[in-house]
């Protein structure tokens, strides 16, 4: 269940670091058509600018909340090994010999 968490966090970071790229993308583009002129297009790159103006705001709630969940989690994980020391070295040591028996098979 926490490798699926780990892996939706991981693929939510991706999501807002592609969606950042895209938004300054766009804002690149903005700035060139900046001069431009035409009554339609300027309409037309007033709402282009008021959506990508939302579209930062959006970006900056979703990177908040992948932060606050990635705290969350190391959290409960701290809590977690405090509260059993033994057995979280247990999985970290068969995890380890998982990974030493996949490198070794190659």
């Amino acid at each position: 269940m926490e490798q699926a968490i780990g892996e939706f966090n991981r693929t939510k970071g991706k999501m807002v670091d592609d969606f950042k790229t895209i938004v300054n993308d766009a804002d690149d583009l903005l700035q060139a058509t900046a001069k431009v002129s035409g009554e339609g297009f300027s309409l037309t790159r007033a709402k282009f600018a008021e959506k990508l103006k939302i579209a930062k705001a959006s970006l900056a709630d979703a990177e908040q909340m992948v932060v606050d969940k990635a705290k969350q989690a190391a959290t409960v994980t701290d809590d977690y090994v405090k509260g059993n020391p033994w057995t979280a070295v247990g999985i970290a040591a068969g995890v380890g010999l998982l990974i030493g028996f996949l490198a070794a098979k190659r």
